[in-house]
């Protein structure tokens, strides 16, 4: 049988990217955004075909989702036309429901795949008429592999790493108000860097914006604050950067996982006011814990 696989972010492009690496599977690729790059960089160069043409040509089709692009929507309503089999791997805890929502118009997939036992929860109570499949991550599955080769405690400097989310861009394309969960991406960062020098006394702060950003985005900490080791860089992979580091910080994201995984210190960003932090890992802190 023929898999038709899409995605376009990064979040469900490492997981699928990773499953199909581990099942040695040689399926039929329709891509875009970042998820190309994870694809490439695990898989090689990738031959991308047009969505009429993966949807005839699968005999079933894999797909992630996206908060912004319709690519994974599309993908289902077309194959619902076809009668052909939809699996959705879901990645991270949050919005399931509103990945399958375009323009108040609701597309759902045969099948839902899941990591780990708080996301199946999450979805046989979202998803109660949908087929929820427990796989273990593949991402995650890659990562602890590399660890044993890399170690853990490869560590060059005394420094921190911040991840970056568009949070701001995804609470206004989901729900028309930036704020929408008590914080921006700004907001996090700002209040992270007002307490480096009091808690986190780190020569260098790396920061690392989320792949779907542009670099400069964050060029405003420079006029903000004077603190002299701040870079920003992404030049390395999201796990050398988080085995250089002594502490990974960040509001929500997939790479806090990484870290802890790696038996880094975590601390999630999230100032007061906004919503408490959704990652499901109580080895997360928070900056208020060190005040």
């Amino acid at each position: 049988m023929k898999i038709g696989v899409c995605c376009h972010d990064a979040g469900a492009a490492e997981i699928i990217s990773s499953y199909i690496k581990q099942k040695n599977i040689s399926p039929l690729y329709y891509l875009s955004g970042p998820a190309i790059k994870v694809f490439e960089r695990k898989i090689g160069c990738i031959d991308n075909i047009l969505l009429l043409d993966i949807v005839n040509k699968s005999d079933w089709l894999l797909c992630g989702t996206s908060w912004k692009s319709d690519l994974e929507w599309n993908i289902i309503k077309e194959a619902k036309k076809q009668q052909k089999k939809v699996i959705v791997f879901l990645d991270h805890w949050v919005n399931y429901r509103e990945r399958f929502i375009r323009n108040n118009e609701e597309y759902l997939p045969d099948e839902i795949w899941v990591g780990d036992h708080y996301a199946e929860k999450i979805a046989k109570e979202i998803f109660s008429n949908l087929k929820i499949k427990l796989i273990d991550n593949p991402y995650l599955l890659d990562i602890k592999k590399q660890l044993l080769k890399l170690g853990k405690n490869r560590v060059e400097s005394n420094s921190v790493l911040y991840v970056c989310e568009p949070i701001s861009e995804l609470a206004y394309f989901q729900h028309g108000d930036e704020h929408y969960w008590g914080y921006t991406e700004e907001e996090a960062l700002r209040y992270f860097l007002t307490s480096i020098d009091e808690i986190f006394k780190a020569r260098l702060v790396i920061i690392r914006p989320h792949p779907s950003e542009d670099l400069d985005k964050y060029d405003w900490i420079f006029d903000e604050f004077n603190h002299k080791d701040i870079k920003i860089d992404n030049k390395k992979t999201l796990l050398e950067q988080i085995l250089d580091s002594n502490i990974v910080v960040g509001c929500e994201s997939m790479a806090m996982v990484v870290a802890i995984l790696a038996e880094k210190e975590v601390i999630s960003s999230i100032p007061p006011g906004g919503r408490a932090c959704v990652l499901p890992y109580k080895e997360i802190k928070i900056i208020e814990d060190y005040l």
